[in-house]
């Protein structure tokens, strides 16, 4: 999925287990995506998948809206990927696809694995328009093999009612605990007073910068900022008290965030999945008209596993005092029983 590159990272982890068990590993993805995996992964393959390129607004209800009414273009996206991986497996032996949110890729005779960590899809439009894309999302699921949610079920759920519905769809569903690229941090050696890492669908995006960016020279401390630019230069820039990355790839982000005391980022479900297994604080700022990040953002601070403020009328000085003032609490979600349910699929495939 295309939609920010939070579903593109939580493969890298994936990838590199496929790669640990022998596999053979070909990945589908725009240009954008490519830019990212192939400082990761320069060795593999890559086949260019167009996105669903969706439009996002200025405002709150104008991303609401405009993602309801793309809904026809996604579907017409779907059917496309659904025809270009049929015809992509006629001449390439695949024993097995994996798809991150990508509606289409599954095909007949090929085990295809869905994985996503909304079963239920907050629309920000009330329950019944929750419901009916529900149903629409099942209804997609279910042409899948099995449904992996990166998620624990029950309590110490990350994700809450979006991973964990009442009703489930009709396919084998595993929870497979967390995913995250990075290791574990060392020491708590906070070098960075504040970290900010901005993610996510323009134009959004550059508004959030733009909002962060009137701010930082009235912090004081060490500041970091990593815009999230993969295609851009790989410069740093160093503006006063603040150093500025465009892009920080998986071995630097993992240190700059260890070395933080405080990070502040989008609520985005991968985002959040490394925050908590590297034990962080964090701010976190859900975009305008997103539901998911809006309701996560809520559900995250309910639990107490991170503050958060909403950026309309944001102010970084006040969310950072706000921050130092909350009581954090550390998340029990395991982060390594993906890797379990790999090598099981790995040999379930040898066994034919």
């Amino acid at each position: 999925m295309d939609w920010g590159l939070g579903h593109t990272t939580r493969c890298i982890p994936i990838i590199n287990e496929l790669l640990h068990q022998g596999c053979n590993v070909i990945i589908a993805c725009n240009s954008t995506q490519k830019a990212l995996l192939i400082r990761e992964f320069p060795q593999l393959v890559y086949v260019h998948l167009t996105g669903y390129d969706l439009n996002y607004g200025k405002k709150r209800w104008g991303t609401i809206v405009r993602i309801f009414l793309q809904i026809p273009k996604i579907l017409i996206k779907i059917n496309n990927e659904n025809t270009w991986l049929n015809i992509f497996l006629k001449s390439q032996m695949v024993n097995l696809v994996i798809s991150d949110n990508r509606f289409g890729l599954y095909a007949p005779g090929v085990p295809s694995v869905f994985i996503t960590h909304q079963l239920y899809i907050r629309t920000g439009l009330g329950s019944l328009a929750n419901r009916l894309v529900q149903w629409m999302n099942y209804r997609r699921i279910k042409k899948f093999s099995t449904c992996w949610v990166p998620d624990q079920q029950g309590a110490g759920s990350l994700a809450g009612e979006l991973s964990n519905p009442a009703k489930l769809p009709a396919i084998p569903i595993q929870y497979i605990g967390g995913i995250s690229r990075f290791n574990s941090c060392k020491l708590p050696v906070h070098n960075i007073d504040v970290l900010i890492i901005l993610s996510g669908p323009e134009p959004q995006r550059s508004i959030f910068e733009k909002l962060v960016l009137g701010e930082l020279k009235l912090l004081r401390g060490k500041l970091v900022l990593v815009r999230g630019l993969p295609e851009e230069s790989s410069d740093v820039k160093e503006e006063n008290n603040c150093t500025i990355y465009n892009h920080a790839p998986a071995g630097l982000l993992n240190q700059l965030i260890c070395d933080s005391a405080f990070v502040v980022s989008r609520p985005g479900y991968t985002t959040v999945m490394d925050l908590m297994k590297l034990g962080k604080k964090s701010i976190l700022v859900a975009t305008p008209g997103q539901a998911e990040q809006e309701y996560l953002a809520k559900h995250l601070h309910k639990q107490q596993l991170a503050y958060t403020a909403r950026q309309a009328r944001f102010s970084l000085t006040k969310a950072l005092a706000a921050a130092k003032a909350f009581s954090y609490r550390q998340p029990a979600l395991v982060m390594d029983d993906y890797k379990e349910v790999l090598r099981s699929m790995v040999e379930k495939i040898k066994r034919g």
